[in-house]
Parts: C-alpha cells; structure tokens; sequence
C-alpha cells in the first residue's frame, strides 16, 4: 500500500508471497504422495495434532509450545482441517520448538532478500504477527495472520495492514512510522536495483500516502482515515485480492 510498487501478475505476487512465509518454503512443503500419507495418517488428539509417526511423538515431546487443538483452530480461522495440518506440518519443520522468536524470523525472512537487509521491516512484521506481544510466534499466531491475509475480507485485511504501519500501536499512522515503513522497504530491496532508487524516493512516497489518507490534514491517519482512503481506491482494492485462494 504505502510504496505503490510497480504491478506484477497475480500467479508471481502469490509466488514471491508464499515463499516468504516459513512454512511455505520449498524444503517445507512435502511432495504430494507426502502430504496425502501425512494428512490420512495424522492423528488429531491433544498432544499429538499431526504426529504420525514415533518420530513425530519424541519431536512433540521436545516442542516448547504445543498447538490448540484443531477444531478450534478450524474455529478461529478459515482453513480447513486439511490446510491446517499441511501449514502445521511446515511450521514444525521450521520451528521445532513450536514457537519463532524475532532473531529466528528475521534470519528466515533474509533468505529472501539477500541483495538487501531485510531485518528492520521483518521486525515490522514479526510484531503484526505477534499479537499478544509475548516476543514469540507460535503457530496459533501465525495461522491466524495467515488466515486474515490470504482469506479475510477487505475490511479484516486493510485493518491488519494498518496494524503493520501503525508501529506503536497507538491507533494512528504517523509520517514518522510510515517513513520508517518506507526506509525498512528500500534497504530490504537493496542498493543496486535497477533503476538505481533515489534517497528522497522513501519521504516522498509518504508524503503521497499522507496527501491521500490524511483527509482532515492534522499530521496521523486514523484508521478510519485509512479504511475510507483505502476502499475508495480501485488500485488498492485489487490488490487486496491477489491473494485470494493462495492456498
């Protein structure tokens, strides 16, 4: 929202979005044959969730943190009891321990970014993530932004952007928050992109987002500033729906 990046198909933002989730990641992702044995094998009581082997059952028994259970899971989100046990499945593989703390995110978000440093805007979105603001994400954490983004409806998704911004939590967006939005955005994409970006280019996209969002000019946008800003936008509005059925 903020940067107005330049448009890309939906089959690539879906792609380049998937792979900077930690459970979507290629070594993540068991094959086909793998996730049907996975899913008819998996066993859904509390504690094993997805344990399908005795292999599994000394991994649940060394985790720091283990999973609701699935029906309330299937509750709270709107994945199915099949997505969620691929997703989980996934998280594990990354997080044994269950849970992903700011250090781990950042080093698993760099991977992908690795002509830049990604490290201030991952804490960005490590800290949307974390909800209770506990310094960790657990898998409940992550399923439920997950489930927000790829199946929310506008409104949920626009709100959860707009929690991302509004970086002390303070109900409103400061130029200060969105210019360190925007400088976490250029120094992840890296110094020798082509065309080569300019060092004003972060302060003035957000004085752009500000000329379109602060509609009573007092310096913040409210999120009722930025839901009115954001839906009268069609540029917006299709963007909001690129990720639609990612998974």
């Amino acid at each position: 929202l903020p940067g107005n990046p330049p448009v890309q198909t939906k089959k690539a933002l879906k792609q380049r979005f998937l792979k900077l989730l930690p459970c979507c990641r290629p070594k993540s992702i068991p094959s086909l044959s793998e996730s049907k044995t996975v899913l008819a094998s998996a066993t859904l009581s509390s504690p094993g969730f997805l344990a399908d082997s005795v292999e599994d059952e000394f991994e649940l028994s060394t985790v720091c943190h283990r999973p609701e259970g699935l029906e309330q899971l299937q509750e709270q989100t709107k994945f199915t009891r099949k997505e969620l046990q691929v997703l989980y499945r996934g998280f594990k593989n990354e997080c044994p321990s269950g849970i992903v703390n700011e250090e781990n995110f950042k080093q698993i978000y760099s991977q992908f970014f690795p002509q830049g440093d990604s490290s201030t805007y991952a804490t960005f979105l490590f800290n949307a993530f974390d909800t209770d603001h506990d310094g960790s994400v657990s898998f409940e954490d992550f399923v439920s932004g997950l489930s927000i983004i790829l199946r929310g409806t506008i409104d949920d998704r626009l709100n959860w952007a707009f929690n991302l911004y509004d970086l002390n939590k303070d109900g409103c967006i400061t130029k200060e928050e969105m210019l360190d939005i925007m400088k976490s955005i250029y120094d992840m994409m890296g110094k020798y992109t082509y065309p080569a970006m300019r060092e004003e280019a972060p302060r003035e996209h957000v004085e752009n987002f500000f000329q379109k969002m602060d509609r009573n000019k007092d310096g913040v946008v409210t999120i009722e500033e930025f839901l009115e800003s954001c839906q009268k936008d069609e540029n917006i509005m299709r963007s909001m729906q690129l990720f639609d059925s990612v998974i």
